[in-house]
Formats: structure tokens, sequence, C-alpha cells
């Protein structure tokens, strides 16, 4: 009788989804970003990426397709990592004066952010941090046209992006069907110059919004069937793409799996993961994909009793034989699966290993705790005192493997 009362309240919800208006996919699709463009209005493009990305030579590809179709392109390479508000606005600024009508966004999550930002800025009045929030944005943006570099954050699908307030170091995010994409292309060619590092902490970043997704109280059918797809995918594909850089195939699985985690997530939400990942990411400049990849394991172990049957699916997904098993011990099975991958592809979990130590603890439940509005989709209430112990075990964990690397130095992505 409860699960039929339970059914039955499900289908009185309304769901809903949102998306890019157009989405290409496959080897090459990078050369279409002229032609679209055109199809836009496009007569004086912004590319929007960061020095990295232009080193790479990848910018080029880009420019050579809009020259093909004669439309001016130029390039603001200046994007930081977890994107202040300040480059946003000075993009926007430039974006302006020179009388740009379509941007491109090029690169990791923090280029496209920052495109995102840039394109509604250009039609909008006042700073960036104005507009923080869920629909406060007025009027539309620029068109724009976001081509991810990296298999990761799922900003080339979604109606959001996050800006970082440096008075109080805090992200803050923006939400709009005004941000979604007019096109998100999919290029698997563009992240193959991706060193290991970043193929695996972006890869992570990807697996634990479909994660995420699948197991918060706001889940919705479409939702879960692009999360778990996603989950295979990444399981399947991740270790695949770190070992061998050029593996076409594997980097296509993985593009594809951070697109569908971005669909999914932006229908149901987060949760404690991207919740106690904030802090690390503004208070010790760890990056948002490394961030997410040290919390996750640790999350999913205090979640799993929260939603002990999705997380049998999880384990499923990332190909555990979970046949017979009671729930309990299946959705065990998804954190020793998820902590095996991480091993592989060389992510420790310790925090101490990222530049974190146990006197940071007051610091870190402190900047746990301001994010408190992600632990209501969460599938598991928290207190205080357990995000202390959530933090507290990533600080002692001691199943490292020899090999992991030290990241301290580790490349960083925009």
């Amino acid at each position: 009788m409860r699960e039929e009362v339970q059914s039955n309240l499900n289908m009185a919800r309304l769901w809903f989804f949102s998306s890019p208006n157009r989405i290409i996919f496959g080897v090459g699709a990078a050369k279409q970003v002229g032609a679209e463009a055109k199809s836009l209005g496009g007569k004086k493009v912004l590319i929007v990426t960061d020095w990295g990305v232009a080193k790479a030579g990848l910018v080029e590809t880009i420019e050579e397709s809009l020259r093909s179709e004669k439309i001016r392109a130029d390039v603001f390479d200046r994007v930081e990592i977890e994107p202040p508000a300040r480059v946003v606005d000075e993009c926007a600024q430039l974006v302006r004066e020179e009388g740009y009508n379509l941007i491109v966004g090029l690169g990791g999550g923090s280029s496209l952010d920052t495109a995102k930002g840039a394109a509604i800025m250009a039609t909008n009045r006042g700073k960036v941090l104005d507009y923080a929030g869920i629909d406060l944005i007025p009027k539309r943006g620029l068109p724009k046209i976001l081509l991810p570099t990296t298999a990761g954050s799922g900003s080339e699908v979604t109606r959001i992006f996050a800006v970082t307030n440096e008075m109080d170091k805090t992200k803050r995010p923006v939400y709009s069907n005004f941000v979604l994409a007019d096109v998100a292309i999919l290029d698997p060619l563009l992240t193959v110059s991706m060193p290991p590092f970043v193929t695996a902490t972006t890869g992570i970043d990807a697996l634990a919004h479909a994660i995420e997704s699948c197991v918060c109280v706001n889940a919705t059918p479409l939702s879960d069937i692009l999360a778990i797809e996603a989950i295979r995918l990444i399981g399947e594909s991740l270790p695949v793409a770190y070992a061998k850089r050029d593996n076409i195939r594997a980097r296509f699985n993985m593009i594809i799996a951070a697109a569908l985690a971005g669909l999914a997530w932006q229908s149901s939400g987060l949760g404690a993961v991207h919740g106690l990942s904030y802090i690390l990411e503004t208070g010790y400049r760890i990056a948002h994909a490394t961030a997410t990849a040290i919390m996750l394991p640790h999350v999913m172990d205090y979640n799993k009793i929260g939603n002990l049957k999705k997380y049998a699916k999880i384990a499923r997904a990332m190909g555990e034989n979970i046949e017979g098993l009671p729930d309990y011990e299946a959705a065990e099975k998804s954190i020793s699966s998820v902590e095996r991958l991480l091993e592989s592809v060389k992510i420790s979990i310790r925090l101490a290993d990222h530049g974190v130590s146990k006197e940071d603890l007051p610091k870190l439940v402190e900047g746990g705790m301001n994010q408190a509005r992600l632990f209501v989709p969460n599938p598991r209430d928290l207190t205080e005192e357990d995000v202390r112990n959530i933090y507290l075990k990533a600080l002692e964990w001691k199943l490292v493997a020899p090999t992991v690397d030290k990241v301290k130095n580790a490349p960083q992505v925009a």
C-alpha cells in the first residue's frame, strides 16, 4: 500500500527538462562552427578560451571554420579557473565595446561558463553577480556556441554558470534558460590534447554529476536514464582514455557521457559531493574537477543508506555483479568500484595529498556548512557533525595506492 501511495505522489509531480537548441556531435564536428555561426547571424565573433587551449592550437580549427564563412573572429584567452566574476565582467565589457554579436566558448567548464556569462552580460546592465540566483536575468544574451575541450563539466548543455565572488571566496551560480547554448558541439578530437591527469579529474567530475543526479531526491525518470548511461560509459571508457590518449572511441564515449550527465543533473540536482567540494576550490585553489573527485567516494559512503536501490543500480552500471545481493551489499559495491576507478587513474581521495591538513578541519566544516543549500536534494540529511566526520575521513584516509600522483603541482584546466 505504501509503495502505491508513493507511486501516486510521484506521478503527481511536474518535471522539467532543459537542453540547448541544437547539439552536434561526432569526430570532426568542430569544423561545423562556421556554418552554425553563420546560421545564427554571426558577423563578428569573440572566441572565449584560456591560454592553455590557445597554446594547444585548438583555437586555430575554430578560426579557420569561421573564416571559411567570411566571419571575423578575435580571441579572449584570459579565462581563469573557477572563473572570478571580475573576468566575466571584463570579457562582457570587451564584447560591448567592440560590437561582437556572437560568442564561441572553447575549453573546459571555466571557459564555457565565462563565455555564457559574457554573452548574458553583453545585453544586461550591471555586474554578473547582480544576477546570481534563479531566473533573475531580464534579457536574452548574445547567441553562443559552446565547444568543450574536456569531458567533465557538461557546461555546454546546462542552464547554469558559476562565478567566484573574490570578496567572500564563494561560488555564485546563475540559473536561466537564457544561459543555454544555441548550439553545443561535441568533438572528441578537441579532448585528445588533455594530459592524463586532466582526463582523469574531469572524467570523475562527470561521474560525480551523474551519480549525484541519480540518487538525489529530485531525480526524474528522464534524468535517471541519462545518468545511468553516463555512469556506464564513464566506468567503461575513462580508464581507456586515461591510458591511451588518442583512443578516439573512448574519447567519444567520454564527451557524450559528460553531456548526458550535464543534462541529467540540471533537471534533477546535485548534492553534498558538490556542497563539500566548494571550500576546497575557493579556499585551497583545488580545481573543481579534482575537488569533486576527492569527495565523491566519501560522500557516497555516507549517503548510501539514503537510497540503497539507486546505489545498487550505480554498481551494476559500473560493471559490478550484484545478482542476488541484498541492497546494502550491492550499494557498497558502487563505492568500491568508484574507489578502484579513482585508483586506476591515480587520483588520491586523501586530502593530505592535496595540501590540506587536519588543522584545516574547522575551516572545512565552516565552508561545507555554507553550502547547506546543496544538502536539501541530497539523499541523506547532514548535520554539522556529519560534515565534520566526512571531512575527517577524507583527511585520515589510508588506502592510497603507492603509485598515486602527488597533485600539488598538477596541471589545472579552465
